[in-house]
């Protein structure tokens, strides 16, 4: 067995090894893609249902893996169809050249000044009674909302904000969605919830806040145009009449999460894995230094 994997391993050459790498590289840039749409958990739902097909032809069910072999025909034949608007992106961002773009890492002085920017201009919005909604991407992509307002990529800023939502303004209705540490877009769509069992002073805001929060993890903050009053929905919830700091309490844990690359969380763990080495090293000099007394 060992002589057999050593003459496999012999017969690789360079241009074989670029393959694969070439491979490796684009379909993670196919999971990047993907990753940033709802189409993440249909495709971990067809995953989950390969991995069944093959414990099933293992465990000779034959009917099972008959069952699952045509359904995963005929899902073959679908996915173009299903996987349609995210086929068109990867195109576009080919054509344009995103495919090769780099995520950054924040560091905490630029974290609390984005902090700082988005409670200063709740604060500001809800002294001014003026509307607003928020949303900040986590782990399921917005890439499906974006597309419904007006692209931005602005740094964040309490003037960028204000300016956006001040009524009357051909941005102001609608939604403004944070990716990492970049106003993404403006003026996007949200679904609304079905929830019946509403209060009855939540208005159109509330309501898609609540929806967006029900179909993925992200975080939403809205400002009440009748009271002013600050709210956050998360996981189908209503936080409601946050302070300054509330704000910025709920939204630390995101901002210090930001969507990686893989090359920057590499980076990111490597990082961590030494400084952990660092401390446990310092925690064992200090130790021998103690013993030694």
């Amino acid at each position: 067995m060992g002589g057999h994997i050593l003459d496999l391993i012999r017969t690789i050459t360079f241009l074989d090894v670029v393959d694969i790498l070439v491979v490796a590289f684009f379909l993670n840039k196919i999971y990047q893609i993907l990753k940033n749409t709802r189409a993440a958990s249909l495709v971990k739902g067809l995953l989950m249902l390969l991995v069944i097909m093959l414990v099933s032809k293992w465990l000779n069910l034959y009917v099972i893996n008959w069952l699952l072999e045509k359904f995963m025909t005929i899902v073959m034949f679908a996915l173009p169809i299903v996987f349609q608007p995210e086929l068109r992106r990867a195109l576009e961002q080919i054509g344009r050249g995103k495919l090769f773009r780099r995520s950054t890492v924040l560091n905490e002085t630029q974290i609390e000044n984005m902090l700082e920017a988005v409670a200063t201009t709740a604060d500001d919005l809800s002294r001014n009674k003026i509307g607003a909604l928020i949303v900040f991407e986590r782990e399921t992509g917005l890439d499906d909302y974006i597309e419904t307002g007006v692209q931005i990529d602005g740094i964040i800023s309490t003037a960028l904000f204000e300016n956006i939502f001040i009524p009357n303004t051909p941005l102001h209705d609608g939604a403004v969605i944070i990716r990492g540490d970049r106003i993404a877009a403006a003026s996007c769509l949200l679904p609304l919830t079905e929830a019946r069992n509403l209060n009855q002073e939540l208005g159109t805001r509330h309501r898609a806040a609540i929806g967006l929060s029900e179909q993925t993890d992200a975080l939403i903050l809205v400002v009440s145009e009748e009271t002013g009053a600050v709210s956050m929905a998360r996981g189908g919830a209503l936080q409601r009449y946050l302070t300054h700091n509330d704000v910025k309490d709920l939204l630390r844990p995101v901002m210090k999460q930001p969507m990686l690359n893989w090359k920057d969380s590499l980076k990111v763990r490597f990082n961590a894995l030494r400084h952990r080495k660092d401390q446990e090293g310092g925690g064992d000099s200090v130790k021998k230094h103690s013993s030694e007394e």
